[in-house]
């Protein structure tokens, strides 16, 4: 799925704002798919091209006037058709589990600082589901995939604060660190003379 498919996804709870899909993204989405103003518009944008959703302008809150974007029927079939052809994968790239599979390379100012960057982005997603969840849909799936990421980034949380110390133990010390003993030869047994027996020598 893509931005433009969670665009319609939201839009299946009722008409919204590109403010309002962004707080959706925020607080269902953020520990899974991230998603800005500089994607979504442009996705709500070739939506409304495609007449799969429409748009009014309605006036602001005590400030300007905003799109409001409406599902069409052709767009909630869209979605459906789309849900039905997704396979269910569970994709993760992670360029925080990259570098700490190679910690004991980094100093240790520099790894203290990653996990600190790392545990700030983790409670900050948590702050934002639990900030908008009154704003996001109450479907059954929409509470389980809130508590899912509860549980994930909660896990996570609490592994960093236990094990950090393990990393800082293994730390530095073997890091660049190469071994200065001479590397033993093999020694190969003597291969005893072998009659040509119609091989062609290449």
């Amino acid at each position: 799925m893509d931005v433009k498919d969670l665009c319609l996804g939201a839009l299946t709870y009722g008409d919204a704002t590109g403010y309002d899909i962004k707080k959706f993204f925020e607080s269902t989405f953020s520990h899974c798919f991230l998603a800005g103003y500089g994607s979504i518009y442009p996705a709500l944008a070739e939506l409304t091209g495609e007449k799969l959703v429409t748009a009014r302008t309605v006036p602001g809150q005590a400030g300007p006037s905003r799109k409001l974007y409406h599902l069409t029927d052709a767009g909630r079939d869209a979605f459906l058709a789309k849900l039905e052809a997704t396979e269910p994968q569970h994709k993760v790239k992670s360029e925080f589990l990259v570098l700490m599979y190679f910690a004991h390379l980094l100093p240790q100012t520099k790894l203290d600082a990653v996990l600190d960057q790392h545990l700030h982005e983790l409670e900050q997603k948590l702050a934002l589901i639990e900030a908008h969840e009154k704003d996001a849909g109450n479907s059954s799936g929409a509470r389980f995939v809130r508590g899912f990421g509860r549980a994930m980034l909660g896990a996570a949380t609490e592994y960093i604060r236990s094990h950090r110390r393990d990393l800082s133990k293994g730390g530095t010390a073997a890091a660049g660190k190469r071994s200065t003993k001479p590397a033993r030869a093999r020694a190969k047994p003597a291969q005893p003379a072998q009659r040509n027996r119609g091989y062609t020598n290449a």
